[in-house]
């Protein structure tokens, strides 16, 4: 009798390679300690035909001309900021992908758009973490009543995929992928093995039924969605929420959306009868603004077609350690040393014994490169303790020069500061040939150097 071979296998959590060992890096991907143990599945029994055997697939070949395209293909979630991350609506028979951070929001958003989608539409939603009961209290504290929402508490992915498929829902929520699994693939619910096959059975089921299927992801540790890489290759949409546990305000980002931008985001406030739409974002990142204090510059970055304002603030602060400290909060930590350097090294402001703290008010991210000069202006201001005018905003890239270089879609930068009551706008000299300064009830200020920027404060 021959021994049995091993029933254990190494996969990558990052590309879903296997190996027999475990390994320290994986040799795929080159991710480290990415290699986790499952049980691996039995091989399938191999064909005695040839490739010829297989179903000859030439009569599905379509032309493309020949494939329709219904103008009607975006179900309208109800929540503008959600529609605009997706871009517009709900496509019919995608497959999208939520993840975000224990009470976030995630199951309390869906929840939501169930209300709304119920009045003209029929909404599955699948629950494997929680009970029937459960979701009811959630419902009312909601204020979620429509007759159209049916609710299902399982966990076997088969089982689920075809109450789809035979009850024919509009839309079907699966909350989470991580609580499905396969009776077959003898691993546990979670594992990489069982949310890459379910992930794949309910793309199937979506692409086969024109069903747009909505999953809650988990992350894990490192903000990541816990599971393989390659499970966000298989959904058509992946969506994260962001934002800090003891604020109230979210962000809904798209990472991949093969049917819009992935560059709009969403705005939401966490209240206690749900989520509320944050239909105007400048106005909330920038309320509380300090008075007559140094350190602090408004900066105009473009989410996606949205130009949004935001508050950047700077501490500069006399050291008591050996090296000064650097920290910053929603900015580039990198990008904050080499405008210091910048700083240091074409103005001659010495921060050697500075500690330099950096923060973007409301938990927002200034990752453009157009936040580069009002950061550089906050940094400048904090230092000489110089106050910058309140109705100033400036934007711009700054290069290692000293030099403010273009950056894009200035006039509707512009349009938004003037809609938010600013009156004067430091941009960029080589943008400055892009508007007509009559157009505006607003100062415009070309600058072309470091010097020429800081000589406005």
């Amino acid at each position: 009798m021959n021994m049995a071979r091993s029933k254990f296998v190494y996969t990558c959590n990052q590309c879903g390679y296997e190996s027999s060992k475990w390994n320290g890096r994986c040799p795929s991907c080159g991710a480290w300690n990415s290699f986790e143990e499952e049980i691996a599945e039995a091989p399938s029994p191999a064909k005695t035909g040839n490739a010829s055997g297989a179903p000859d697939l030439s009569d599905n070949i379509l032309e493309l001309d020949e494939i329709g395209a219904d103008s009607d293909v975006r179900y309208d979630t109800g929540v503008g900021e959600l529609n605009r991350v997706l871009g517009g609506g709900l496509v019919k028979g995608s497959l999208v992908l939520l993840g975000g951070e224990p009470g976030i929001g995630k199951s309390t958003i869906l929840l939501q758009i169930c209300q709304n989608l119920g009045e003209d539409h029929s909404v599955l939603y699948v629950s494997g973490e929680e009970s029937a009961r459960q979701i009811k209290l959630r419902a009312q504290r909601l204020g979620v009543d429509t007759e159209n929402l049916y609710i299902l508490t399982a966990t076997d992915a088969e089982s689920v995929a075809a109450t789809i498929a035979s009850s024919s829902p509009d839309i079907a929520i699966i909350d989470s992928i991580q609580t499905m699994s396969i009776g077959r693939i003898a691993s546990s619910p979670g594992s990489l093995t069982q949310v890459r096959e379910c992930t794949n059975l309910f793309m199937h089921t979506a692409k086969d039924r024109e069903i747009p299927v909505i999953i809650v992801g988990h992350v894990n540790k490192d903000g990541a969605i816990a599971g393989p890489k390659v499970m966000e290759h298989i959904v058509d949409a992946v969506l994260y929420f962001e934002g800090e546990r003891h604020q109230s305000y979210r962000l809904l980002r798209a990472v991949k959306n093969r049917f819009g931008s992935t560059n709009e985001i969403g705005v939401f406030e966490m209240l206690d009868k749900g989520l509320r739409e944050v239909e105007n974002p400048s106005q909330m990142l920038l309320s509380g603004r300090p008075h007559n204090v140094s350190g602090t510059c408004v900066a105009c970055v473009m989410e996606g077609s949205r130009p949004i304002l935001a508050e950047v603030q700077a501490l500069a602060a006399k050291t008591s350690y050996a090296a000064p400290r650097r920290m910053a909060t929603g900015f580039d930590f990198n990008r904050l040393n080499i405008l210091i350097a910048v700083l240091e090294k074409r103005l001659g402001v010495y921060m050697g014994t500075l500690d330099v703290y950096l923060n973007i008010v409301g938990g927002f991210r200034l990752d453009e490169p157009a936040g580069d000069l009002p950061v550089a202006m906050a940094l400048y201001s904090g230092v000489m303790d110089k106050q910058i005018d309140e109705e100033l905003i400036a934007f711009g890239e700054i290069g290692l020069g000293g030099e403010i270089r273009s950056v894009s879609h200035v006039p509707q930068r512009i349009r938004e500061a003037e809609r938010m009551g600013f009156r004067k706008c430091v941009i960029p000299k080589q943008s400055a040939g892009t508007v007509n300064a009559a157009d505006y009830d607003i100062e415009i200020i070309p600058v072309s150097t470091l010097k020429q920027a800081f000589a406005v404060i």
